[in-house]
């Protein structure tokens, strides 16, 4: 490292050892950067990574002996399941429900499709915007929660040939293959169910260069 650029990070660290703000404690460190990396894998199409990370980011959180702080990573791995169109419930997050918070419960459900509008009023701005109306999908800034809204959207039966077209675009922005692969398959039956032959075949050439590179699944 350039010895110009090693003085400010020297300072930064004197600062902080002075200040009489607590160190972040090595669980919260530790599970976020797991669950960080879970998430990546995940959306790339990793699961042996992800499943490694997913776990070590629950060995952190439980340490805590807190329930809401393991619902919150399940809900966070439900929410890449939703954004890739995987199949199926959020089983973990549902064991936890009990002891879960009414914004987790209904972020659990609003995954799912489902959620009351009382429980749409407690989801995050961006997210309630999307189960209020599904052309303010674009409106979302990062691409993840963008992508989640518009998987749900879908599980809600709201989504259009416009939503699966942003899903595309965001994944495809991103490089993250395994979302990208499930949206193009869905968008692909849409314009054939649609008689667009044209776009169906562009949209299954596509399909074949991600699954030339051996893509995951999408069950």
């Amino acid at each position: 490292m350039n010895p110009r650029h090693l003085a400010p990070l020297l300072a930064t660290a004197l600062l902080a050892a002075c200040s009489n703000q607590p160190q972040q404690p090595d669980w919260q460190i530790n599970a976020h950067g797991a669950a960080e990396r879970a998430t990546a894998a995940y959306l790339s199409g990793n699961d042996r990574v992800a499943e490694q990370e997913w776990q070590r980011a629950r060995a952190a959180l439980s340490s805590t002996g807190r329930p809401q702080a393991l619902a919150q990573l399940e809900l966070l791995r439900c929410a890449a399941r939703v954004a890739s169109l995987a199949a199926g419930p959020c089983s973990a997050f549902d064991a936890l429900r009990g002891d879960a918070s009414p914004e987790q419960a209904a972020y659990a459900d609003y995954l799912t499709g489902q959620a009351s509008a009382q429980q749409v009023a407690l989801l995050p701005p961006a997210q309630r915007a999307a189960a209020t109306n599904g052309q303010n999908l674009a409106a979302i800034a990062e691409p993840l929660p963008r992508l989640v809204a518009a998987g749900a959207v879908l599980r809600a039966g709201r989504a259009s040939a416009a939503t699966a077209d942003l899903a595309i675009d965001t994944a495809s922005s991103q490089g993250w293959r395994r979302p990208l692969l499930a949206w193009l398959l869905l968008r692909a039956g849409q314009a054939r169910a649609a008689g667009d032959m044209a776009l169906a075949q562009a949209l299954e050439r596509r399909i074949a260069i991600i699954e030339s590179a051996g893509a995951p699944g999408v069950n």
